[in-house]
């Protein structure tokens, strides 16, 4: 199964709960007015992309179908697809420009951080690179095990000390081991909590200390990992970290989960960080980039949504033959 059929599939509570009704609403529209535009606009709230956000998708989409004299459902569905796309924004590259670079991933416990790590470490793996993980969160009991678990599935080797001991200390060793084997990427694991402002920034900030010193010129990323399954909670995650650390990316877990898909759009749109990573499934491959036209089509696109619901009816039929 290729990733686009993944997102289709993890996706599916979101468009059959929310998104699914807006193809329902353009089949059974009668002309493009402002009733067509207010029914779209309480079905992409209740996706929870927040109010803000889609007052500003339905604005544009009302300027487009004057404009351009939109009257069919198509032409609509085609616009809002559109908007929805840019919206989102495309999906940046990790700066993976210099040997080591340094991945630094952040997010509170529970948003998937540690998955989010191994499944990284995988890809890029399987891109040729050689990975080094810090196991930097050594505050949470069973973290350190818990992200073994995962790099040995991924097959990158991890940095560690014992639980408490101070996290600037285990970067420092995964910085030396990280040059002496010549690795691509050094990921760095953080504590996995938002206690106050003050406290997280002075970690982040010890921590970037030892890289500046150690790997001076390294190409940084910071990664916040947000839970999608929280929806507008993570929009506010999202603020909050962005106060604490300079964050280049997103990584959203857990939309397999989920029917509040359409917070992504608020997230991008509130914080202004582009997405960098998707998580639909718990297996090691079930996270790959960001691709804008890829996310919106899965979730809007009437073939996909009708091939679904064909396959729900089939399932169902077969279910039927066997109870028979």
């Amino acid at each position: 199964m290729g990733f686009f059929d993944k997102l289709k599939a993890g996706l599916s509570k979101t468009k059959a709960a929310v998104f699914g009704q807006i193809n329902q609403v353009m089949k059974n529209f009668r002309k493009v007015d402002e009733n067509l535009l207010e029914e779209l606009e309480e079905i992409m709230i209740m996706a929870d992309m927040g109010a803000a956000t889609t007052e500003k998708v339905i604005d544009e989409l009302r300027d487009r179908i004057k404009l351009k004299n939109i009257k069919s459902g198509d032409g609509v569905r085609e616009e809002l697809a559109d908007i929805l796309r840019a919206q989102v924004g495309e999906g940046e590259p990790l700066d993976l420009s210099t040997t080591p670079s340094v991945i630094l991933v952040i997010g509170v416990n529970g948003a998937g951080k540690t998955t989010s790590i191994g499944k990284i470490a995988n890809n890029l793996r399987k891109e040729g690179k050689r990975v080094v993980v810090a196991a930097a969160d050594t505050f949470r009991a069973a973290a350190i095990d818990q992200l073994a678990v995962w790099c040995d599935r991924a097959g990158v080797e991890m940095i560690s000390q014992k639980e408490g001991a101070d996290p600037a200390s285990v970067v420092f060793d995964a910085i030396a081991a990280a040059n002496k084997r010549k690795a691509d990427v050094l990921i760095i694991d953080t504590a996995g909590r938002l206690h106050n402002k003050s406290n997280l920034m002075d970690e982040l900030a010890k921590i970037n200390r030892i890289i500046g010193r150690e790997l001076p010129g390294a190409a940084r990323e910071t990664l916040l990992v947000l839970d999608s399954t929280t929806g507008q909670n993570a929009v506010q995650q999202a603020k909050k970290f962005k106060e604490a650390a300079d964050i280049t990316g997103l990584v959203l877990t857990k939309l397999d989960g989920t029917a509040k898909g359409g917070a992504v759009f608020s997230i991008k749109d509130e914080v202004d960080i582009p997405v960098k990573f998707i998580g639909v499934g718990e297996k090691i491959d079930d996270m790959q980039p960001f691709d804008a036209k890829m996310f919106v089509d899965a979730l809007i696109s009437e073939d996909i949504y009708e091939e679904k619901e064909g396959d729900a009816a089939a399932e169902t039929e077969e279910e039927e033959d066997e109870k028979a």
